[in-house]
């Protein structure tokens, strides 16, 4: 882990989120720290917002930017600061007004919905709108074309075979991810989907109601999307998976038996391991996470690495060895759907890096 300190702004974004003390941001502002803030020039602050911006923590870490520099009485960087916070949450608020109209429209047609990833980042917000129904294809598509005048976006194989829909809403910048009926990167994970409506609990943003997952199905879905998929963090990931642990809001044993049916708690458990890692290298103090749990975990926090503005996790022979996990477990439970359409999952992702390599590009595969 020690790479990952090659990268300023990564060093700073993680210092501004993370703080020695009990509970994260609301931890101990360093002489350190503060002195980073306040004496970072332009160019090197707009980067540390790109990183933000890609890794959905731009409020998060502006809001303690800014608390450093207005104590200072830095008014050029508070300014900075003010600037982009302005920006970011006119684009939020405007998403999630979207959003709430969306999840209405599901209600009043009388089919289930929930927000999934999302709003786990709040206050801050993802760079697309994702939610899950039980309702068929053809009535989203309906809904969505009725009541928001939205257009499909093209899909990719990997969409097509994790049953998810990507539209185009008029004046929302942000597409609305709707993964129907199925969950997982080959839409293998039924009994995650079959259950997570029920599971379901509801959140206030502001003064809207939004049904989201339960914590266990919140935290499983995180897993499938980084260690079965994308094999990289987001900052967010981290921050948001902390703040749950840091909050008791995790029931161990419910999670251990979901993630156990689904076929990823040694995923699950190396997820929140790494987690952990990442919140000690620079709190000092990893989380509070039972031992038994991270006895579970295949490998932790000092295999990943910096690379193109995400913490990322190493394919061979680590994340390879936890699908042929999943893949094994599946057929040994007899869940011969899911494991055909899970083994498809190296052809897919083979031809999306001959598309990557032939093209520069993997659209229309992954």
């Amino acid at each position: 882990m020690q790479s990952l300190l090659s990268n300023k702004s990564l060093d700073l974004l993680s210092r501004l989120l993370i703080m020695p003390g009990d509970n994260l941001a609301a931890g101990t502002i360093t002489a350190e720290l503060e002195q980073s803030v306040l004496q970072i020039s332009k160019s090197d602050f707009d980067a540390l917002v790109a990183l933000a911006d890609t890794n959905h923590v731009i409020v998060r870490a502006l809001d303690v930017f800014r608390k450093i520099t207005a104590k200072a009485g830095d008014a050029e960087r508070t300014a900075w600061a003010d600037d982009a916070l302005t920006a970011e949450r006119a684009r939020i608020d405007n998403a999630v007004a979207h959003l709430f109209q969306i999840t209405n429209a599901f209600t009043n047609r009388q089919y289930s919905v929930a927000v999934i990833k999302s709003l786990d980042h709040m206050p801050d917000l993802g760079s697309d709108l994702d939610l899950f129904t039980n309702a068929s294809p053809g009535e989203v598509i309906q809904l969505m074309r009725e009541e928001f005048h939205a257009i499909p976006d093209d899909r990719s194989w990997g969409d097509r075979l994790a049953g998810k829909w990507n539209f185009i809403v008029p004046g929302l910048p942000e597409l609305v991810e709707i993964h129907v009926q199925r969950l997982g990167q080959t839409g293998e994970q039924f009994a995650i989907a079959s259950s997570l409506i029920d599971r379901t609990r509801c959140i206030t943003v502001g003064e809207l109601i939004f049904r989201v997952p339960a914590v266990s199905d919140r935290l499983m879905i995180s897993t499938l999307q980084r260690m079965y998929r994308h094999f990289y963090f987001r900052l967010c990931d981290v921050i948001d998976s902390a703040q749950l642990v840091e909050a008791g809001m995790v029931d161990y044993d419910d999670l251990y038996v979901a993630a156990k049916t689904a076929g990823i708690w040694e995923g699950m458990a190396t997820y929140l391991a790494i987690v952990s890692d990442y919140v000690k290298r620079f709190r000092g103090t990893g989380l509070n996470i039972p031992q038994w749990v991270l006895k579970a975990a295949r490998f932790d926090g000092r295999e990943i690495f910096f690379a193109k503005d995400f913490l990322r996790v190493p394919i061979l022979p680590q994340s390879a060895m936890l699908y042929g996990k999943q893949l094994a477990g599946t057929f040994r439970r007899r869940q011969i759907y899911s494991g055909a359409r899970l083994s498809l999952l190296p052809w897919l992702a083979t031809a999306a890096l001959v598309g990557q390599k032939i093209t520069g590009s993997d659209k229309g595969i992954w």
